[in-house]
Formats: structure tokens, C-alpha cells, sequence
């Protein structure tokens, strides 16, 4: 009668034979028993696609580490995750910002007041005005597109700036 060894041969069976205590690593990182199911399973796959050709000294060692790797990146991406997107229930409590119906009448008539008063401006003054603040272009790329000089550029936009400083003593007033 002979004694036959018993030890796991290979990455595949020392993975086998020590699956649960490689997933009792994975959940003692992650602390999530289904997260490190997945990180067991990952490490399997891995480990199989290289295996065949893979000469490894102490393959429980060489499991246990690749299982540990994946587990501290899951870790890893699971608090970058929780930093970076909040949970759903987080947004419900936070208040739409609401105004009053009388909130919402002042502020049409006072973007009328504003309106009006770019609209008594030359077309060409209102045009830089409206690239400089709402395009974000600078004055020199203006006067490019308009074909004037970044000076003229600077009168139009203060003469607008002009206009709308009127416009709003007119506004304080009401």
C-alpha cells in the first residue's frame, strides 16, 4: 500500500484546495462578503490564464498574494467610488431652490430693464459686450472678429458696462 501526497499541485489546485481561506482574505479587506467573491473569482481567472506556463515556487503563497492585490484594489476603488458619487437618498433631502411668484415677476421685469438697455446700444457695442462677458473671448480676439482695434474693443465694452450702471440705479430705485 502505498502513500499517496495530498498537496494541491499547480496554481489551479493550491487555489482549489485554499479557496476559502483566500476568500476569507478578500472579505477581511473589502469587508464585503459578495465583493470578495468577486475578487476570489477575478483571481481565479487570472491565475488560470496563466498557470499552463507559469513555473511557481510556493503557489499557495503566489494565490494568496495575487487574491490580496485584487482586494486592496477593490478596497481602493470602492473609497474612491464612495468620495467621488454620493448615494441616491443624499439628493432627496436637499431643497430646490424656489422663489415666490412675485420673486420670479421682479426678476422678468428686471431682465427686461437689462434688455432694453443693451438694446439701445449700437449693434457692434452690444456684440463686444456680449463675446467679452458671456463669450469669454478677450478684447484683442474681438477686435479680430469684429475688425477693430483692441482700444475700440475696451470703449465699446465700458460703454456698455456704461449703460448697465444706469440701468441699475434705475432697478435700486423701484
Amino acid at each position: 500500500m502505498s502513500i499517496t501526497n495530498h498537496e494541491p499541485t499547480g496554481l489551479g489546485g493550491a487555489f482549489l484546495a485554499h479557496r476559502a481561506k483566500l476568500q476569507g482574505l478578500a472579505h477581511k479587506i473589502t469587508g464585503r462578503r459578495e465583493l470578495a467573491e468577486d475578487v476570489v473569482q477575478e483571481a481565479f481567472l487570472k491565475l488560470s490564464d496563466v498557470a499552463p506556463g507559469l513555473p511557481v515556487q510556493q503557489p499557495i503563497g503566489y494565490c494568496f498574494q495575487v487574491v490580496r492585490n485584487l482586494a486592496i484594489d477593490c478596497r481602493r476603488r470602492m473609497m474612491l467610488e464612495a468620495g467621488v458619487f454620493a448615494d441616491a437618498e443624499s439628493g432627496e433631502h436637499v431643497a430646490a431652490p424656489q422663489g415666490t411668484p412675485e420673486q420670479y415677476a421682479i426678476s422678468r421685469q428686471n431682465l427686461v430693464i437689462v434688455d432694453e438697455a443693451l438694446g439701445r446700444l449700437p449693434a457692434r457695442t452690444r456684440q463686444a459686450f456680449e463675446l467679452y462677458r458671456m463669450g469669454g473671448l478677450t478684447q484683442r480676439a474681438i477686435g479680430e472678429r469684429l475688425g477693430v482695434s483692441a482700444a475700440t474693443v475696451n470703449t465699446m465694452i465700458r460703454d456698455a458696462v456704461q449703460a448697465l450702471a444706469r440701468c441699475r440705479h434705475v432697478l435700486e430705485a423701484e
